[in-house]
């Protein structure tokens, strides 16, 4: 087998925001803000998924930065690692582009990161198309078609690559501005290429504008539907998208488009919620149920611009009381349903089929994954 130097590069606080409602970690401020709301790394404990699934990289050699930024989970792992290049204690931008760098520089044949869509454009603006790179998904956003769509078939993509086994291709590095995203706008744009290992059932599809013309139209015909059922006494956790946000507006209520939302009885209790707050909430109800939409192309209804409905919330809730509603047109588009929660023994209770709300009383099965 031919000898393959791994690059191993984590951005340690991407996806930080994400629980506690911030939509994001960029900027120096941004990352305060989390840390006061009592928000918790979670990319190194991603990269490390991702690798023990991986399994037996025969042949392989590991390249890595220092700290968090790759060399301590490669120790934790029991995995030896050439450290390249070491990583301030308050890591940035500048730290990942400066390691992406030095990983291509000493011979990686492949960069595998844990970060989200800023962390894909550091890397992008730092090698280009020089190394392949393969994203392992820990931002709050991500639109990038870098990504795999776990951490474990990240690992799995990576034994692939590493084995000769996936060829490469040019995939779209995309992100969007996180200070419109917090006010409930949506504004993505394309900064560039990386090359990927490729294979079409463990990588992600950039998330694409999948609405048609009548797609308002079903909106609002799976919006009446949904509000003509609503249950009383029973909380509703709202997450984003804008067939949640038609739902909302026809039981009467005001939606934060992009936040996570609760309400009972056609009543507001929360909008733009943390992790912690909808907790809070559900501890003073009996009965609740999530409903959640497809994002774009990709398919995810969990760990995609939701991460506020953690664990935690979804075990508070029951999976059985996920509820997944979709205009028909965009679920044409999906091949299946995706959950990334963090947590993989949450994550196979959602494998199966899932009943996903299309219009007024029509319901139509999908294979989750």
């Amino acid at each position: 087998m031919t000898l393959v130097r791994i690059g191993v590069l984590v951005n340690p606080i991407a996806g930080m925001g994400g629980s506690v409602g911030l939509k994001g970690t960029d900027g120096e401020e941004t990352l305060r803000e989390a840390i006061r709301r009592g928000a918790t790394p979670t990319a190194g404990a991603r990269m490390s998924a991702a690798l023990a699934s991986a399994g037996d990289l025969e042949g392989a050699e590991f390249l890595t930065c220092g700290g968090d930024m790759g060399a301590s989970i490669l120790d934790e792992l029991g995995v030896i690692g050439k450290e390249v290049c070491a990583s301030s204690h308050e890591t940035s931008a500048k730290d990942t582009v400066e390691c992406a760098k030095r990983l291509r520089d000493a011979g990686a044949g492949i960069i595998l990161f844990s970060g989200g869509d800023g962390t894909a454009r550091d890397i992008s603006d730092a090698v280009d198309r020089s190394v392949p790179a393969l994203g392992i998904p820990s931002g709050v956003k991500m639109h990038s078609a870098v990504f795999a769509n776990s951490p474990r078939q990240a690992g799995t993509l990576l034994s692939e690559f590493v084995r000769g086994k996936a060829g490469v291709k040019e995939a779209e590095v995309m992100d969007i501005d996180e200070d419109a995203f917090r006010l409930g706008r949506l504004s993505a744009k394309l900064y560039g290429y990386l090359l990927v290992p490729y294979d079409r059932s463990l990588l992600q599809p950039m998330k694409g504008d999948v609405e048609g013309p009548t797609s308002d139209e079903e909106k609002e015909e799976v919006a009446e539907y949904f509000a003509e059922n609503v249950e009383r006494g029973v909380v509703y956790v709202l997450g984003p998208g804008t067939t949640i946000a038609a739902i909302a507006s026809k039981i009467g209520v005001p939606k934060t488009l992009l936040g996570v939302d609760a309400i009972m009885d056609g009543k507001v209790l929360g909008t733009d919620l943390a992790e912690k707050e909808l907790i809070e909430e559900l501890m003073r109800h009996k009965d609740s149920r999530i409903v959640v939409t497809p994002i774009g192309s990709q398919g995810f209804i969990l760990g995609r611009g939701n991460q506020q409905i953690s664990p935690a919330v979804i075990r508070l809730v029951g999976t059985e009381n996920v509820l997944v509603v979709s205009s028909p047109s965009k679920l044409a588009t999906i091949e299946r349903l995706r959950v990334d929660t963090g947590d993989s023994d949450l994550d196979r209770e959602f494998g199966g089929y899932r009943r996903v709300l299309v219009g007024r009383g029509r319901w139509k099965m999908i294979k989750v994954s």
